[in-house]
């Protein structure tokens, strides 16, 4: 059943938070063991989430055994697995896009329905199929599936057209069994993607990834049992700091990586925020009302799109006008209606939003339509006077691991609720 949060706002929050294991640097990790043959890989720090369910489901279809408990994932691939993929999985994530490489590498053939995930506007995999038919994979596309296939894959020199991070994770995955050397230039430079080179590395691996956008690959044999260590979620982490930020709360995120998140310490700080940065945790402190500033969203070491949608719940409460510029993805201001609802004042113009700040924010029912626009709505409630419902949570859940109990911890007002559109009866359905 569906579910939503209902928040009671206005108080300013206050306490500690642990990051949880990066969702996007689990699942590629996740995705990788499907190159080992007979061996088992060792995941620490995985968070519980939906998508991680979703892919440990996905490997279970294909043949792997997967024991996951207490952020410990174990997972053995026998000698023979599948090489086609459910549709009902797959289209649930489009993160399952990522275990085409490791397939085609480790069966030579890969058959995997397009994608599905948030609908954040056109993401499409056209890079992951141009860099496999680079390294000698042929590629049709039958029915809505990439069937793909290729006796052995070749190393070659593989530039992207854009540093895209299931690209780069993709494309490298699948070079690590192919013949000589792979080249890849103009890649991602994430965290995440040197969390998995290091995986990969530890499995047997050559990788020499030095984070000038270019990796090189030496192809081998095969790889051997290993465990790896999941980073720390930058954008979890950076949700929890904007939180403080738009409720003029206290708050300590521990457990992280803060050189992960300059992009966002750097505008907070410009904003005129008050913040401590140590080793492995930053705290924000009341400062009164953030001042506007203006940002562009960029790859990595850029201002991330994911935490777009939060930034910009948070300025809607800053003195002055601020404007946010969206350059990675198409239609992620689908927020920007339901942030409008509460007595936000955002106007869109072509891929920028125009936020007039307002002093203070009115709870309303607003629909959270992707994992991070979600998020947004939650800090927007959490510093708005009276109740907000932000309904259709699943989004949500898809990222962020117990958000109801860490929200509790630091003081937020909060409860979860099944969504009346749930609990309606078929005759109230519309008649033909």
């Amino acid at each position: 059943m569906e579910s939503k949060m209902k928040i009671i706002g206005g108080t300013p929050l206050k306490g500690r938070v642990l990051a949880q294991g990066a969702k996007n640097a689990a699942l590629p990790v996740m995705a990788a063991a499907i190159l080992l043959k007979g061996e088992k890989l060792t995941i620490n720090r995985v968070p519980n989430l939906l998508d991680v369910v979703t892919m440990a489901d996905l490997l279970r279809s294909l043949g792997a055994s997967v024991q996951f408990k207490d952020q410990k994932m174990e997972i053995s691939t026998p000698l023979d697995i599948s090489w086609e993929t459910p549709p009902d999985l797959v289209r649930k994530m489009r993160a399952s896009s990522l275990v085409l490489g490791p397939l085609l590498a480790r069966c030579g053939k890969a058959v995997m329905p397009l994608p599905g995930g948030c609908s954040i506007g056109s993401r499409p995999i056209d890079l992951h199929l141009k860099g496999l038919t680079r390294m000698g994979a042929s590629i049709e596309l039958v029915h809505g599936a990439v069937h793909a296939q290729a006796g052995v894959l070749k190393g070659c020199r593989i530039y992207l057209d854009f540093p895209s991070v299931g690209a780069t994770e993709n494309l490298m995955m699948a070079a690590v069994f192919a013949r000589g050397e792979t080249i890849l230039e103009n890649t991602a430079r994430e965290p995440e993607i040197f969390n998995l080179v290091d995986a990969l590395r530890s499995m047997g691996a050559i990788i020499e990834a030095d984070g000038t956008g270019v990796i090189r690959i030496q192809g081998v044999e095969g790889l051997k049992s290993s465990s790896a260590n999941i980073i720390p979620d930058r954008v979890e982490a950076s949700t929890y700091i904007l939180a403080g930020a738009a409720t003029n709360g206290e708050v300590t995120v521990a457990n992280i990586i803060p050189n992960h998140i300059d992009s966002l310490l750097a505008k907070l700080e410009e904003a005129g925020a008050l913040l401590s940065v140590s080793d492995t945790e930053v705290t924000i402190y009341p400062s009164g009302r953030l001042k506007s500033v203006s940002l562009k969203t960029l790859p990595y070491p850029g201002f991330p799109t994911d935490l777009q949608p939060q930034v910009m719940a948070a300025l809607c409460l800053a003195e002055g006008t601020s404007v946010v510029q969206e350059s990675v993805f198409q239609s992620r201001f689908l927020h920007v209606s339901e942030l409008n609802k509460m007595g936000a004042r955002i106007d869109i113009q072509s891929n920028s939003a125009i936020i007039n700040g307002v002093e203070s924010l009115a709870g309303a029912d607003v629909l959270a339509t992707d994992l991070r626009a979600g998020a947004a709505l939650i800090i927007a409630g959490l510093a708005a006077r009276d109740t907000t419902c932000v309904h259709n949570l699943g989004h949500i859940f898809r990222g962020y691991e117990k958000l109801e109990d860490k929200l509790r911890a630091i003081g937020a007002n909060i409860s979860i609720l099944p969504s009346e559109e749930d609990v309606k009866g078929v005759s109230e359905l519309p008649r033909s």
